[in-house]
């Protein structure tokens, strides 16, 4: 075998362990996610978790969701999510979470804020993107479909702008690493699994770490790490959400059915942050409130953003933990308490309720 040769046995070791190779792992495939997290919660030193508050937030988390009989069914009761359980929502939701990040505004005017008009409302942040791709395949335009991505004639940098075009004047943020991700996703999908989302989650075999796995080792806009104290953290949070949301929209059967669905934990990005604080589970350094209060951007995979996303992650986890050592017949995973967390920090916002503003950082990663 020469120098530029593959060697196939160790890709094959290497696939197996990682869950996606062809014959069973050594051992269950898993993410290192939780692993990365208590390692950051170990040594940061400008973030950190309050235990007394995140017990207390514990018992009322549990409460609030008991009273608003919070479920993975939750998902598909938001008007805006897909209804249909078949191949095109999976696609869909694909696209959904492809672009699954950075939509704040700077604008100090709400009304001047990245926004799209739909079904006669104006949908901002999240709800926007969903908006967006409604909007695009109602106007005939094929904006889930993978073969499109890669198609240069027809799916054109105009037509993606027009597709993203906005209500008001500011346009969506990071607009050319959208397009960027679009034509990867494309070009990947069709040269490794045959231009379908489905034969992605097909070679996962059930397996929603491996899933996160595959994503992330194919994908390079997927794979979402930082180096923190001279170790590799992964948050994977794009691919994470996508196996959550397979998850929720399809109920945990056909297409959503993950054998080892609770190795997923929450999806670290800007809002469960703030409402974890708000809560009074996460404490900050004053150097680091004073920078977040007076809306500074932090450095992408800086030490601060890392810490945030960390003990975030963390911080759910153990506040899981609890929850279920209170009651322990509970069906209860991180990903419904990273649900109903967004959801309710998103509900105190329409209420007005003032709460510590989210950290500021420009990143494809959430």
């Amino acid at each position: 075998m020469s120098d530029s040769e593959a060697d196939e046995e160790l890709l094959s070791l290497l696939r197996q362990s990682l869950g996606i190779g062809g014959g069973p792992p050594s051992k269950p495939p898993a993410t290192e996610v939780l692993k990365g997290a208590e390692y950051v919660y170990d040594y940061s030193i400008d973030v950190a978790i309050d235990m007394h508050g995140t017990k207390a937030a514990a018992a009322q988390i549990w409460n609030l969701m008991q009273e608003k009989e919070y479920s993975f069914k939750t998902w598909s009761d938001r008007s805006l999510h897909p209804k249909k359980k078949d191949e095109a929502t999976v696609n869909f939701i694909y696209l959904m979470d492809l672009l699954n990040f950075c939509f704040w505004s700077d604008s100090p005017d709400p009304q001047q804020r990245f926004a799209i008009e739909y079904q006669g409302q104006q949908w901002t942040g999240y709800w926007s993107l969903v908006a967006v791709i409604h909007k695009a395949l109602e106007e005939g335009i094929p904006i889930t479909t993978p073969s499109f991505w890669t198609n240069d004639t027809e799916c054109t940098d105009d037509v993606l702008k027009h597709v993203f075009r906005s209500t008001t004047t500011e346009p969506i943020p990071l607009l050319e690493e959208r397009i960027a991700c679009i034509r990867e996703a494309g070009r990947i999908l069709l040269e490794e699994f045959d231009g379908s989302v489905i034969e992605l989650i097909h070679q996962a075999s059930g397996s929603a770490a491996a899933l996160v796995n595959l994503l992330v080792t194919h994908f390079p806009c997927f794979n979402d790490i930082a180096t923190f104290e001279k170790r590799t953290i992964h948050f994977y949070k794009r691919a994470q959400i996508f196996v959550a949301d397979l998850w929720a929209c399809f109920e945990g059967r056909s297409y959503g059915s993950f054998h080892d669905i609770d190795t997923i934990t929450m999806f670290a990005d800007y809002r469960i942050p703030q409402i974890l604080h708000s809560f009074g589970c996460l404490r900050y350094s004053p150097s680091l409130e004073s920078c977040v209060r007076n809306l500074k951007g932090l450095e992408s995979e800086g030490s601060w953003e890392v810490q945030l996303r960390g003990c975030s992650i963390w911080c759910v986890e153990l506040i899981r933990k609890e929850i279920l050592r209170q009651h322990p017949k509970a069906k209860l995973n991180a990903i419904l308490i990273d649900f109903f967390l967004y959801d309710t920090m998103k509900e105190r916002e329409v209420e007005g309720v003032q709460t510590i503003p989210h950290h500021r950082t420009r990143s494809i990663w959430y």
